[in-house]
C-alpha cells in the first residue's frame, strides 16, 4: 500500500558528521528517508516545489542546542509536518512509526496499538480529517493509476530522478560508510532499485 510505514530499523544507515550547517545534511537525509515525510509518508514525486521538504530536529535545537548539527536528531520532513511539530520534543519517529507498529486504515486513519505511536500521532497531528481525507484520495489517486495509467502509477510510486550519489560527497567525517554501497544511487548504478517503494 502506498502508505505502509517502513520496517523497524535499529538504526540509521548513515552517519555524516562535522559538517557547519544542518542544511548540508539534506541529501543524506533525502536517502535515509526514502524522498518522503517521515511523519504522513508524503513522496517528493508528488508534486515537490522549492522547499517543500524540511530538515527537522525531533529533539529541538532551541532546547537542546548542542544536537543542531547531529545528523542523529535530523529528519526528513514535509512543510506541513514540520510546522505541526514546531519545537515540541517527540520520540525518534524511526523508533514509532514502522510498519509493525502502525497501520493505515481504507478510510485514512493511522491506528496503532502502542502508546508511544498514539502519542507521536497526536503530537503530529497525523489523524485529523485533513489529512485522513488526503490519504485516502492519494490511495485512490494510486489505485486508478495502476488500473488505467501504468506510466502515471510509475511516477506516483517510484523513484525520483535526482538520487543524490552520496559516493561523491565528502563530509568531514562519516560513521557510516558502508551505507553509501546502499544509497539509492548505488542500488540504481547497480540495476537493482525497485521500480517503486
Amino acid at each position: 500500500m502506498i502508505f505502509d510505514y517502513p520496517v523497524l530499523r535499529i538504526g540509521r544507515t548513515h552517519g555524516p558528521t562535522g559538517y557547519s550547517s544542518y542544511e548540508s545534511f539534506r541529501p543524506w537525509l533525502r536517502d535515509e528517508f526514502t524522498f518522503r515525510c517521515v511523519y504522513c509518508l508524503k513522496r517528493e514525486t508528488w508534486g515537490q516545489v522549492t522547499g517543500e521538504f524540511e530538515l527537522d530536529h525531533f529533539e529541538p535545537q532551541s532546547l537542546i542546542p548542542e544536537r543542531t548539527l547531529d545528523y542523529f536528531n535530523l529528519i526528513y520532513a514535509c512543510r506541513r509536518c514540520n510546522s505541526v511539530k514546531l519545537d515540541q520534543p517527540i520520540d525518534d519517529p524511526l523508533k514509532f512509526l514502522a510498519s509493525d507498529v502502525v497501520v493505515v486504515l481504507p478510510d485514512g486513519v493511522l491506528s496503532s496499538d502502542s502508546l508511544d505511536a498514539k502519542r507521536l500521532i497526536g503530537q503530529i497531528d497525523l489523524n485529523s480529517p485533513a489529512l485522513q481525507r488526503w490519504r485516502v484520495m492519494w490511495m485512490r489517486i494510486v489505485d486508478l493509476a495502476k488500473e488505467r495509467d501504468s506510466a502515471l502509477h510509475q511516477q506516483l510510486t517510484g523513484f525520483p530522478e535526482d538520487l543524490p550519489d552520496l559516493g561523491r560527497l565528502r563530509p568531514p567525517s562519516n560513521s557510516r560508510p558502508e551505507g553509501i554501497e546502499i544509497s539509492w544511487h548505488a542500488k540504481q548504478q547497480r540495476g537493482q532499485l525497485p521500480e517503486s517503494y
